[in-house]
């Protein structure tokens, strides 16, 4: 399809795929719903085509030119070894790859993984954790159900990504050495700056990615205060930029606005209470535009 819009590679099915979509549809950006059976899908009001594939196969793409950009985790392009650009991490799909195994086999310091076989779908990072600490394993590369091979005695260890452990639990398998943490991230053809015209809109793309990462990290806060609090209310909050405060009714009070990280809204309520604030509200930000 050559039509001069940007070719954005996301994972068809999977843990990314409705996280990918609802980030798109957050900036914005009208799809249509009834993509499973296709290919490629051309939103309906901005210079975008999607194109839904294997994640293992959206490196590959992206980097050859075929995608433009694409999302996908940090352990697949790393795992692939593919030569793109990062062009931003995007904060969803948070997961760990990791060593683990049978509790009578499970490591006790890192040296006790040398000698050890391990299986895993992520060679190329396992290798590369081997050997920047001096480690001596067997790694036996299996392309699904890790998790299964030291029942069968196929391997002493595995070397899998872990989210919630839950897989880790059904197969008496315990947690032990971290060896990578991913996320999921949007990503870049390395020639893609020379074509000018997609570069505007790559750079559309970022500032409204931008502007829902950032409104997911905050709340809006409002509430009521005593006038003679202001200062103290003022102290206590961890505000993006200074507060706004409007004048009430009551002489007695103000009305406080405010932008906080969402990481820190509880750590200052009973703060903020005892000051003295009531009404207090805690809304969601859809988009936060700097």
């Amino acid at each position: 399809m050559v039509n001069g819009n940007l070719k954005l590679a996301i994972q068809k099915k999977g843990r990314l795929s409705d996280k990918s979509l609802e980030l798109l549809k957050n900036c914005g950006i009208d799809i249509d719903d009834v993509y499973s059976e296709r290919l490629i899908v051309t939103a309906r009001n901005f210079n975008l085509d999607l194109l839904f594939l294997r994640d293992d196969d959206i490196p590959e793409y992206v980097q050859d030119g075929v995608a433009d950009v694409g999302i996908v985790g940090e352990d697949v392009i790393l795992e692939k070894q593919a030569d793109i650009t990062l062009v931003e991490k995007l904060g969803f799909g948070r997961c760990r790859l990791m060593i683990a195994g049978p509790e009578e086999k499970l490591p006790k310091t890192i040296q006790d993984i040398s000698g050890k076989t391990i299986a895993t779908s992520y060679p190329n990072i396992l290798k590369g954790y081997l050997k920047e600490n001096s480690l001596e394993a067997k790694i036996i590369e299996i392309s699904g159900s890790v998790e299964i091979t030291p029942s069968l005695g196929v391997a002493d260890l595995i070397c899998d990504i872990v989210s919630t452990g839950t897989t880790l639990m059904m197969n008496k398998l315990y947690k032990s050495f971290n060896v990578f943490d991913s996320e999921s991230v949007l990503i870049a053809n390395n020639a893609l700056s020379v074509n000018a015209e997609k570069s505007i809109i790559l750079n559309d793309l970022k500032s409204r990615i931008s502007s829902v990462l950032s409104a997911k990290k905050s709340k809006y806060l409002m509430m009521n205060i005593p006038k003679q609090s202001l200062e103290r209310i003022t102290e206590l909050l961890p505000s993006l930029k200074s507060p706004t405060v409007l004048h009430l009714a009551d002489e007695t009070s103000l009305a406080v606005h405010a932008v906080i990280p969402s990481d820190q809204v509880w750590t200052i309520m009973n703060d903020l209470k005892e000051s003295g604030a009531t009404g207090i509200l805690l809304l969601p930000i859809e988009n936060m535009i700097a």
